[in-house]
């Protein structure tokens, strides 16, 4: 065997070792109370390792579902084993589960502080959380309850474009999207070492997020009904066409990024059937196209 063999059979090695990265739906709902849908969260998955991306209502519940002490099979899915987090925007449906991914954890026994990526005034909804409940937090760490002194608190990094982080499973990038006059709004790129996955975040149509999603393995994009959407008021129209992507227009972006597999989230149905907005969508896509459900696995 010479050189060149042997370097290749460990590349190969590497690569199989790693090449692992899913994606998990912890929620694919809106602001709607739809109970069979949480909140907006999503997990990815790669060498062990988890990363939130969002965290919605009912996110740690939904988290818990895919670790094994709940019947799930992700270690990385363990609560107390939740440290990396990243928020594409502060509006409620994206981050009204933060005290609870906070706090339950480490009530659970997690040991290090939350790392928390996201826009600015997210430092800020993190330390006024830790306010809210200093009198928890006083009585746990200082009653009878054994309890560390790390695991509630948050390691903050208000972002901008670019890479925001970085290790030896994943590098993630932020860029802006187009989610109306709601400023400091993000979508991600996730890159492993076997896939790239794309999240558009809440988003109009957006020439950026055409161009950060090419080739990508999975584009999760957010998606509303373009039948339901001509039953609404004009006052509605106008704040959704300016902040959300219609179903028509998500086969557009597709169809030009073309992504592997084009998984549709955080669904404003309005009355309407998962087979309409698939029909919608493959006016101009014709890719694999999924509706996501919580508790999905991507791969």
């Amino acid at each position: 065997m010479n050189l060149k063999t042997i370097l290749l059979t460990i590349t190969l090695g590497i690569s199989n070792l790693h090449a692992d990265t899913k994606l998990l739906i912890l929620g694919s709902g809106t602001p709607n109370p739809d109970p069979n849908r949480s909140g907006s969260a999503y997990a990815v998955i790669t060498n062990g390792q988890a990363y939130l991306i969002d965290f919605g209502p009912g996110v740690i519940r939904r988290a818990s579902a895919f670790s094994p002490s709940w019947g799930g099979k992700f270690k990385s899915m363990e609560i107390d084993r939740l440290n990396y987090a990243f928020l594409t925007h502060l509006h409620s449906d994206h981050s009204a589960g933060l005290a609870d991914l906070i706090l339950s954890p480490w009530v659970l026994e997690r040991d290090k502080p939350l790392n928390l990526f996201g826009p600015k005034g997210l430092k800020k909804m993190a330390e006024k959380i830790s306010d809210a409940y200093s009198i928890d937090i006083d009585y746990r760490i200082n009653g009878s309850q054994p309890s560390n002194l790390e695991g509630y608190k948050t390691l903050v990094q208000e972002i901008s474009e670019g890479i925001i982080y970085e290790d030896q499973n994943v590098s993630v990038e932020a860029f802006e999207n187009n989610h109306g006059d709601f400023k400091n709004s993000f979508g991600f790129v996730f890159t492993t070492n076997d896939k790239k996955i794309v999240f558009s975040g809440d988003t109009a149509y957006s020439q950026k997020l055409i161009e950060k999603s090419v080739a990508a393995d999975i584009l999760v994009h957010e998606v509303y009904s373009e039948k339901g959407f001509l039953d609404k008021t004009i006052d509605w129209q106008i704040y959704h066409k300016a902040h959300h992507t219609s179903a028509i227009d998500v086969g557009k972006i597709a169809d030009i990024s073309k992504p592997k597999k084009l998984v549709l989230s955080h669904i404003l149905f309005w009355g309407n059937s998962e087979k309409s907005i698939l029909e919608e969508v493959k006016l101009n896509f014709s890719g694999d196209t999924i509706i996501a459900e919580d508790l999905m696995i991507v791969e």
